[in-house]
């Protein structure tokens, strides 16, 4: 899998070199850079070609650790093409050769683009592989009951990052109770003989479920069986939804001590989310406005009632604001709502044969059309292009203290729980998500999310 990615970056790399080149001076190979000592730009394109490769094999765009994550192996896409072509403007600097902007300004977008999509493709199939159970690398977990059971529950909820829980062991002096465990996982008692276990089931990796599980010498004596094996060690701390940006690593009197800084829901990361969210959204409103006007005439033409549905919905800190659709129902439908929902409303409520929705609603549910009037309600403040759905009262006041974290920033157009499976995510993972969101989100990780909507919106599953 390594070598296909690694001839695959070299392809892609190769090619937009070439272009670079081939687009500011032709293939003619007698083309020297400007200055004293100066090479040819073949030559040029062939040392910055080998160094971006070696530069992404270096920040790990390649493990299997990050294959199939987006935001991860796409920052780290991005680091590695901006360190290459910093270095480049370095050396440039000290030994005076000017090479010409022309050439590395169609080099590193055209280059970081093209990687950015075939690495995409390879996301795409990995994350099909992985749906029918390939590509998993097999774990053996080490921890307490509750502590095991929780990282079972998370593997096997996202069977996308590629873990494949086989066994279970308890710490010494322990006796767990697996009980609540199906039987395809191993359970093999005491740990005693951490690699020959591990190999006994075909264990890749073995996963420490929570720090408490081991003492200090029992971790350090774990790492070192683990030496000279092809079994690899991961440590799940007892953090739970705490992501990258919050969380620090710094060795103190021997120890990694992990520092998590406290979420902020104000300040001067939350003004460059609203200043992102005006210009961008009024782009897309741009982009979107025929459309929308479109879809607006089909509306009219097909079913009595209203063009837009004005919904009161729950935003930042427990506002109240007009949350604008393109009406999908029959103009009656809220009065029907405990009809359709056999007189239950819970979290997240959809039916998924609703009887209120019209056949041409269905459509605009079916591809998500029917929220693009909310670009309006980005464009007035009252809706964020990325950040929790917003709920009607009669779910807010449902809500328990995790659920209430989603209402500390601004509802969005789109979301973590929506690129994350939509409607066949159950009400708990998607409070989950959402309230992961609300403590750990970048403008980054906003921009991720905006790119997966896309691929979430085409896809066949989840929406309804």
């Amino acid at each position: 899998m390594r070598a296909a990615l690694g001839l695959s970056d070299a392809a892609v790399i190769a090619v937009a070199l070439a272009v670079a080149q081939g687009v500011r001076f032709g293939f003619d190979s007698e083309v020297n850079v400007t200055g004293p000592w100066s090479p040819s730009y073949v030559l040029m394109s062939v040392a910055i070609g080998v160094a971006w490769w070696l530069a992404l094999s270096w920040t790990g765009t390649r493990e299997a650790g990050v294959l199939g994550h987006g935001p991860q192996e796409l920052q780290r896409l991005v680091a590695a093409s901006w360190r290459t072509f910093s270095v480049v403007a370095v050396i440039a600097f000290l030994t005076r050769w000017q090479i010409s902007r022309a050439y590395l300004l169609v080099a590193l977008p055209m280059g970081l683009a093209t990687l950015l999509v075939v690495r995409s493709v390879w996301r795409l199939w990995i994350h099909g592989r992985r749906d029918k159970g390939g590509l998993q690398a097999n774990v053996l977990i080490v921890g307490s009951g509750p502590s095991v059971d929780e990282l079972v529950m998370r593997f096997r909820g996202g069977r996308r990052a590629g873990f494949r829980v086989v066994g279970v062991a308890s710490v010494r002096g322990r006796q767990d109770d697996w009980s609540l465990l199906d039987q395809s996982i191993v359970r093999l008692g005491e740990l005693s003989d951490p690699v020959a276990q591990a190999r006994a089931i075909g264990a890749d990796y073995i996963v420490v479920a929570g720090t408490e599980s081991l003492s200090f010498k029992e971790s350090r004596t774990l790492g070192w069986a683990l030496e000279g094996t092809d079994i690899g060690l991961l440590v799940a701390p007892g953090l739970a939804d705490v992501a990258g940006p919050r969380v620090k690593v710094a060795p103190v009197a021997g120890l990694p001590l992990i520092h998590v800084t406290a979420p902020t829901f104000s300040g001067a990361k939350y003004l460059a989310k609203a200043v992102f969210d005006k210009f961008v959204g009024l782009a897309i409103a741009l982009v979107l406005a025929a459309p929308m006007f479109c879809i607006a005439v089909a509306i009219r033409l097909t079913s009595p009632g209203p063009i837009i549905f004005r919904q009161q919905r729950v935003g930042l800190n427990g506002q109240v604001f007009g949350m604008l659709k393109f009406r999908s129902m029959v103009p009656n439908a809220e009065a029907r709502l405990e009809e359709a929902m056999g007189g239950k409303v819970g979290l997240y409520y959809k039916a998924e044969h609703d009887p209120r929705i019209t056949p041409f609603g269905r459509v605009l549910r079916r591809y998500s059309l029917d929220e693009l009037p909310q670009i309006f309600n980005v464009l007035c403040g009252d809706m964020s292009l990325v950040g929790p759905r917003p709920q009607i009262a009669a779910e807010v006041a449902l809500y328990d203290k995790v659920a209430h974290r989603r209402l500390l920033v601004r509802p969005g157009m789109t979301g973590l729980w929506q690129v994350s499976g939509r409607s066949s995510l159950s009400p708990e993972e998607s409070i989950r998500l959402d309230a992961y969101y609300a403590e750990n989100w970048s403008l980054g990780g906003d921009i991720v999310i905006m790119l997966r909507t896309v691929y979430a919106v085409i896809s066949p599953s989840g929406a309804y």
